[in-house]
């Protein structure tokens, strides 16, 4: 497979309807969105399940978000985050990871994340039935909203390895 640079792409937030205008940014989305747009995406329990193993899972979470305070921005480098609600209205927090200069965690192969400490620039609301996407170049804090949440994270592969 060949490489492919996302450094023109930022942060998408759109409604699962809409999710055509993105298949062709990367080969795995199209199996991703079609997951997401099935019924199995709001049977599954809690956890990581695989749709091509380490290529392409995702991870369901349910349970209560953490708040703004509580919710640091982090970011990947292997995969790219298609992060969609089922239940619930997340808030998540974006700023591009290149203007990030407070690191709280470093970046970790193994676990495939790494932590800042910076705030972000700006605050998503992602309602249900929509999704954000965020690629190596976005450093995102998750679960920021106050409640609970169903939500379901595709991690995709961004190259072979």
């Amino acid at each position: 497979m060949a490489a492919f640079f996302f450094r023109r792409f930022f942060m998408i937030l759109d409604s699962l309807a809409q999710a055509n205008r993105y298949l062709d940014l990367h080969p795995r989305f199209r199996q991703a969105f079609e997951f997401l747009q099935s019924r199995k995406v709001g049977e599954l329990t809690p956890g990581n399940h695989d749709l091509d193993g380490k290529k392409l899972y995702v991870a369901i979470s349910n349970g209560m978000m953490r708040g703004r305070e509580q919710s640091p921005l982090e970011s990947h480098q292997k995969y790219i985050d298609i992060q969609y609600v089922l239940e619930g209205t997340d808030e998540i927090g974006w700023r591009p990871r290149g203007a990030c200069q407070v690191v709280k965690t470093p970046y970790s192969a193994e676990k495939e994340v790494g932590f800042f400490s910076d705030a972000p620039w700006c605050w998503l609301t992602v309602p249900p039935g929509h999704f954000a996407i965020f690629f190596p170049e976005d450093a995102h804090a998750p679960l920021a909203g106050t409640g609970p949440l169903v939500k379901a994270v595709v991690k995709v592969l961004i190259e072979d390895e």
